[in-house]
């Protein structure tokens, strides 16, 4: 309810803040736990260990798969980890490659926020 309308939850007596910690911790925790998986599997991290790059590469898993189901990031994951093995098929020298896959990346990011901002998983909204 307080995701679909925060001031009607209000009005029904919900504690909204109560809720949006909640989820806000829940969130958290559920994050938490791939990053300690990861702190294990490196033996060592610093800021170095995951950088900007990698952060706009999981934000485009989600914002190409969609953020409004379970489905979509997992889409956008599965879409954005392939690319590059189907780039590998072209034959083209990795430096230009490399290149060419963050271009495909823009531009996928660009089309999509343009004509489906829901994502592909998303549902479309006609209003």
């Amino acid at each position: 309810a307080v995701r679909d309308d925060e001031l009607a939850a209000a009005a029904l007596g919900k504690n909204v803040t109560m809720f949006k910690t909640v989820a806000f911790v829940l969130a958290a925790a559920f994050a938490a736990i791939p990053g300690a998986l990861f702190a294990g599997y490196m033996r060592y991290i610093d800021p170095t260990s995951f950088t900007l790059t990698e952060s706009i590469f999981i934000l485009s898993m989600v914002v190409i798969g969609g953020a409004g189901s379970f489905w979509g990031p997992l889409v956008g994951a599965v879409l954005l980890v392939l690319l590059p093995e189907a780039l590998r098929f072209l034959q083209i020298p990795d430096s230009v490659a490399a290149n060419l896959r963050q271009v495909v990346y823009g531009l996928l990011l660009i089309v999509l926020m343009r004509f489906r901002p829901q994502g592909f998983v998303g549902e479309y909204d006609f209003e």
